[in-house]
């Protein structure tokens, strides 16, 4: 699995099994040391202070335990101490080494330099690497930390613009909406001027075709009137001209 790929839950885990570890090899390389270096310094320090043997190697085991545990600190705030925590992890280092392979080295047996070399080589290995993996791990954070961040105010930037766009489509859809009952408002005032034209339009018509009939039935009730006073005169005529004829004829009898 790539660290890359790692989330920080992960990543913190490691990193206490890292500490775990470092903690487990330095508490064994310290006892170890104790165990070691005492008798030697047993060996070229007086009888009468001989109890104050295993003080040395305590104090030297001290100073690698403040250096592990101040670098782990520093490493974690994503710093660096300088040259003098690097100088003092070396000199602890080589003391430890030094202090553990003496009394060995004193008589020329290089197994049992190499076997109690192991201890204290091991844990200045441990101390380097677990200062190096805890850098990596502190960038490892920072890195997922920006990239949250980034993909934070991205997952920010991306919900402003979705609502901004909603928004503008509400508005959109309003102004629409208004428009359309807008044009249907205007549709139907139409509608009901047109309605109201055709009604005058059809009023104006009806009132015309009545005075037209009216004028028509007039025009016939004079005609009538022409035609009866017409019929009255030549029937009035007639009837003058059947008395005449009348008369004519009496006249003629006599």
């Amino acid at each position: 699995m790539k660290l890359a790929k790692l989330t920080p839950a992960q990543l913190k885990s490691i990193d206490r099994t890292l500490s775990g570890g470092t903690w487990t090899i330095t508490a064994g390389a310290v006892l170890f040391s104790v165990l070691t270096v005492t008798p030697l310094v047993q060996r070229v320090t007086t009888d009468r202070w001989d109890w104050t043997a295993p003080i040395l190697p305590i104090v030297v085991d001290a100073a690698v335990v403040i250096v592990i545990r101040l670098d782990a600190t520093v490493s974690r705030l994503g710093e660096s101490g300088g040259r003098w925590p690097d100088i003092l992890r070396w000199l602890t280092g080589m003391f430890t080494v030094a202090l553990n392979i003496g009394d060995s080295a004193l008589k020329r047996d290089l197994v049992g330099v190499a076997v109690h070399a192991v201890a204290p080589v091991l844990l200045i290995a441990t101390a380097e690497a677990s200062l190096a993996y805890r850098r990596a791990i502190t960038r490892a954070l920072d890195r997922i930390d920006r990239e949250q961040r980034e993909e934070a105010e991205a997952r920010r930037v991306h919900e402003r613009q979705e609502r901004e766009e909603r928004e503008r489509s509400q508005r959109e859809r309003e102004d629409r909406e208004r428009a359309e009952r807008q044009a249907e408002l205007d549709r139907a005032e139409r509608i009901e001027r047109e309605r109201v034209e055709q009604a005058r339009e059809t009023e104006r018509l009806r009132l015309e075709h009545e005075a037209e009939m009216a004028r028509e039935q007039r025009k016939a009730e004079e005609a009538r009137r022409r035609d009866e006073a017409d019929r009255a005169d030549r029937r009035a005529e007639q009837e003058r001209k059947d008395r005449e004829a009348r008369e004519a004829r009496e006249r003629a009898d006599r």
